[in-house]
Order: structure tokens, then C-alpha cells, then sequence
């Protein structure tokens, strides 16, 4: 069978080019990450100091719970306007475009005293270092407002997203992290560095990347107008009626996701909440690798069902549940077995002992990211209750493990790592992929079986890249270097040979240009 004339689907309505071009877009967005990420927490470490710097990750995980609301309802609204766009029902686009342009305009507006006023009370809630409270208020300001402009501005870019535009989607939020870090630069340049300097930049940056969403969105989507009498309620309850539970849904994964350097911080001081960001920060880009490829997924799956193509859904899910968790095994695999190593290279030997909890926080992920394909099939079909209710319960249990388990064990720190990878394992290894089997009407086991070869393969890296760092001498990047192209290039190869089908090889090669499919087939 010629599987690329089933995955021909895809490009309909779409530039001839676009899946790759969504890519590429995907993979610039997590290079900028990763790079940026890697060189600004020492140089953040050199100029704010170790606690200092644990305040800032701090500061945007919470504005996570900001936007708890916004969020949950641009992707309801994604889902409604992806469907209309699909069907060529542009008066019903026009109806959800609006409704809930303003309906999210004035939940911003009244969010937005809220925000303040946490912001202000910052220093009331965590343990911010010594002389540094009126820079911290002015960092939780700046990074919130940004937050909330770029969740109103969030009207414009699920246009985008809607339009299967990821490749303009991921340019705004560049713009966005790549004005912060050059501001950030300058500004300590030329005064002296503090945490109200990077409030600052965050506040620029969302400002400049709004500005850009709302230039492609008109663009990219003449059609779609901002109009009052397309206000309608019916829409706005039918966007409510979806969103009301990825409310719920997102405030339970903030529970699993964001929780755990709050509680550091309030367990054990700014400083301990410093040295918990750092090796948290490598959780942070293997978690932008996974969103980097399950977001391309997303659309298309919203494609099928609006076709009606389940048993594409059922297919393209189970194989991207096997992929996502081969993929990830490798970086999973080399962070966890050359931790000592980059982190000697990355921030100083100084921070060495904090190698086996960075292991402990990604470990885990070989699971948690595998399973991400399949929050997709919930979103497209409409069946977020039921996650909903689960993932909250299991965060408010997280919420009470993390703080209980450190107290109980004695472990500090590593008891929240610990009780952060328990709860979010137990959910996802077997929760989620037995409900999204029970929605599809397939065997349940059909989504825990896709996991398992990336189980096997992640921990075999790791033991392999560590063994070779034992026998291998020579400059530190020159070993990792090694290490990391050795075991990536014989795995990939050995991959793409004998651990894929034809129908999963197919579905990958559909992501690429034309030159590079007939290449690889």
C-alpha cells in the first residue's frame, strides 16, 4: 500500500510545502530554547547569584497558573474553529472567531487587578533572598502582564494554529524569547543586573511578539474579522461547555508540572529552589523536545476527525505513542547517563552534586512524554471530562504528597522529585492511555504496548553512554561530542531499520521534503 497518498490529507488546503515547513518551524523554536536555555542559567548564576536566579523559573512557572483560564480556552477554541475552517463554514468560524475574542478579552481584563496584586505580594508567599524583594514584585509583574497580553493576543495566534500554520506560530514565540534574551543582555550591560531588569525584558518581549500575532493572524486569515455582531452566546457556550474542563485538566497538570520548585522554594529556601531550577532545567527542554513534535501532531488529528477518519486517528496515534517514546529515549537516555558531565561543562563542577537529581527528574519522562500524542484524540473527540476530573484529583494528591513525602522520608529536596515522578508516572503510564483505548473503542492495551520499546531503549542508552564515558579520555566536550553522535547515530540507524514498520517509517518521512523521502525510503 502507498502510504503517503494516505498521508496526502494532510496538505489539502495547505501550502504545498507546509508539514515540513511545520517542522522545521517546531525544531528552530526548540534549537532557540535549547540553546538559549543552556547559556543563560550560567550566566544568569554568574551575575543574579544561585538564589537570585531560583526566583526567575519560579516566577514563570507561576504565571502558568495565571493563565490557567485563558489557556484552557484557546484550546477549545482552536478545536471549534479548526473544525469550522475544515467543513469551509466560515460564517461559524466568524461566530466562534468573535465570541470568543471578546469573551477572553473580558476575562483578561478582569484578571488582570488579580494579577497584580500577587505580584505585589510576592515576597509574602515565597522566600525571596535578602535585599532582593522590590526586584523580585517588579519580575512577577513583568513576566504575569506579559503573560496575560500574550494569552489576549492568543485570539489571534489559534487563527494560526487553526490554519495549520505552526511554522508562523513558532516565529512569534522566537520573537518572543529571543527579545527577552537580547534585552536581558543589554540591560545588564549596561546597569547592574537584577531581577526588575528581566521582568522588564519578559514584559518587551510578549509586547513585540504580540504586535507580530496579530500582523500574521490578519494576514494569514482575511476572512476572519473582528466584529461584534458575530458575538454569539450559543458559541461562547459551546466554547465554555469544552473549556470549563481543560480548565480543570490544566489545573491539575500545573499541579504535576509547576509545582515542585514552589515547594522547594517554600520547604527549603531560595537558595535550595536555585539548585533545584538548574537540574529542572534540562526537564524543561526534553519536555520542549516532546511538545516540539506532538505539536505537529495536533492538527492533523483535528483534520481526520473533522473528515471523519477514525480509523486514521486510531493508527497515526498508536504509531506516534511508539515513536514520540523512541525519540525521546535517546535524549532521555544521554542526559541521564552523562549528568556529572554536562553539568561540569555546563555550570562547574561546583554543581556535580546535582547529578542524581537531575537524573531522577528526566528519568521518568521515557514515559511522560510518550504519551503525549494522545491528549489530541481527548481534544479532537471532546472527551475531556473524565481527564479532567482524574487529573485533577491526582494533582491535588501531588500537591499533598510533595509536601508530605520530604517531611516523612527526610530526603528535602529529592523527596519532591520523587514525589512529583510517582504521581505523574501512575497517571500517564496507566490512566491515559487505557482512556484514550476506551474512547477509540480498541483493546486497552493497544497505547501501554506502543511504550514499551521506548522503555527498553532509554535506559540502554544511558548505561551505554555512561560505560563509554569511563573508558574514554580525553577534553570533556570532545567526550560528551563523541559520545552523544557514537550512540545517536548507531541507534537511529538501528531504529529506522529494524524498530519501525512501513507504515510508521512512511508516516515519518511524510514530515519531509520531497529530496529527503526519497532518500530515506
Amino acid at each position: 500500500m502507498d502510504y503517503l497518498n494516505v498521508f496526502n490529507i494532510q496538505r489539502e488546503g495547505h501550502p504545498k510545502h507546509q508539514l515540513p515547513l511545520n517542522l522545521a518551524g517546531n525544531l528552530a523554536y526548540f534549537f532557540v530554547n535549547l540553546i538559549i536555555g543552556l547559556l543563560l542559567v550560567p550566566y544568569f548564576l554568574s551575575s543574579l547569584g544561585v538564589a537570585a536566579y531560583g526566583i526567575i523559573p519560579l516566577a514563570t512557572s507561576l504565571s502558568g497558573y495565571v493563565g490557567l483560564l485563558t489557556q484552557s480556552l484557546n484550546t477549545a477554541v482552536s478545536r471549534y474553529l479548526t473544525v469550522d475552517l475544515k467543513k469551509g463554514d466560515f460564517a461559524s468560524a466568524n461566530k466562534t472567531y468573535n465570541s470568543a475574542f471578546f469573551g477572553i478579552s473580558f476575562i483578561i481584563l478582569c484578571l488582570m487587578p488579580f494579577v497584580i496584586l500577587l505580584s505585589l505580594l510576592t515576597p509574602e508567599f515565597f522566600n525571596i533572598p535578602s535585599g532582593q524583594e522590590q526586584g523580585a514584585i517588579l519580575l512577577f509583574l513583568g513576566v504575569n502582564v506579559a503573560f496575560m497580553i500574550r494569552s489576549w493576543t492568543g485570539n489571534f495566534t489559534v487563527s494560526l494554529f487553526a490554519y495549520n500554520r505552526l511554522d508562523l506560530l513558532n516565529l512569534v514565540n522566537i520573537t518572543n524569547v529571543v527579545v527577552q534574551v537580547i534585552l536581558i543582555v543589554i540591560f545588564f550591560s549596561i546597569s547592574t543586573p537584577s531581577l526588575a531588569l528581566v521582568g522588564l525584558a519578559y514584559l518587551i518581549g510578549g509586547v513585540a511578539a504580540s504586535i507580530l500575532a496579530i500582523f500574521l493572524s490578519r494576514k494569514i486569515n482575511p476572512h476572519l474579522k473582528i466584529n461584534i455582531h458575530d458575538f454569539d452566546k450559543s458559541k461562547i457556550k459551546e466554547i465554555f461547555s469544552m473549556g470549563s474542563w481543560v480548565i480543570v485538566i490544566q489545573v491539575g497538570s500545573v499541579l504535576f508540572n509547576q509545582l515542585d520548585l514552589i515547594v522547594v522554594n517554600i520547604l527549603f529556601g531560595a537558595t535550595a529552589g536555585g539548585e533545584y531550577a538548574i537540574a529542572l532545567q534540562w526537564v524543561v527542554l526534553l519536555r520542549a523536545i516532546s511538545g516540539t513534535l506532538s505539536g505537529v501532531l495536533t492538527p492533523v488529528i483535528l483534520t481526520y476527525y473533522a473528515r471523519d477518519n477514525i480509523d486514521l486517528i486510531i493508527k497515526i496515534s498508536e504509531s506516534s505513542v511508539k515513536i514520540m517514546g523512541l525519540f525521546m529515549a535517546l535524549p532521555i537516555g544521554l542526559v541521564c547517563g552523562c549528568a556529572p558531565q554536562l553539568l561540569t561543562l555546563w555550570v562547574g563542577s561546583q554543581y556535580v552534586f546535582l547529578a542524581p537529581l537531575m537524573i531522577l527528574l528526566t528519568c521518568h519522562l521515557a514515559i511522560n512524554t510518550a504519551i503525549l500524542p494522545l491528549f489530541s484524540i481527548n481534544v479532537a473527540l471532546n472527551k475531556v471530562k473524565i481527564p479532567g476530573i482524574l487529573t485533577l484529583i491526582m494533582g491535588l494528591f501531588n500537591f499533598f504528597f510533595e509536601f508530605t513525602l520530604p517531611a516523612i522520608t527526610g530526603w528535602g529536596m529529592y523527596g519532591v522529585a520523587v514525589a512529583g515522578a510517582i504521581t505523574l508516572t501512575a497517571k500517564n503510564a496507566l490512566f491515559t492511555p487505557w482512556y484514550a483505548s476506551r474512547i477509540l473503542n480498541i483493546p486497552s492495551k493497544t497505547f501501554i504496548n506502543a511504550m514499551i520499546p521506548g522503555l527498553i531503549g532509554m535506559p540502554a542508552i544511558a548505561l551505554t553512554s555512561a560505560g563509554l564515558l569511563l573508558v574514554l579520555h580525553g577534553s570533556l566536550i570532545m567526550t560528551l561530542s563523541i559520545v552523544g553522535i557514537l550512540i545517536s547515530g548507531i541507534y537511529c540507524v538501528i531504529i529506522w531499520l529494524f524498530g519501525l514498520n512501513t507504515f510508521e517509517r512512511t508516516f515519518i518521512s511524510s514530515y519531509f521534503p520531497k529530496p529527503i523521502r526519497r532518500f530515506i525510503e
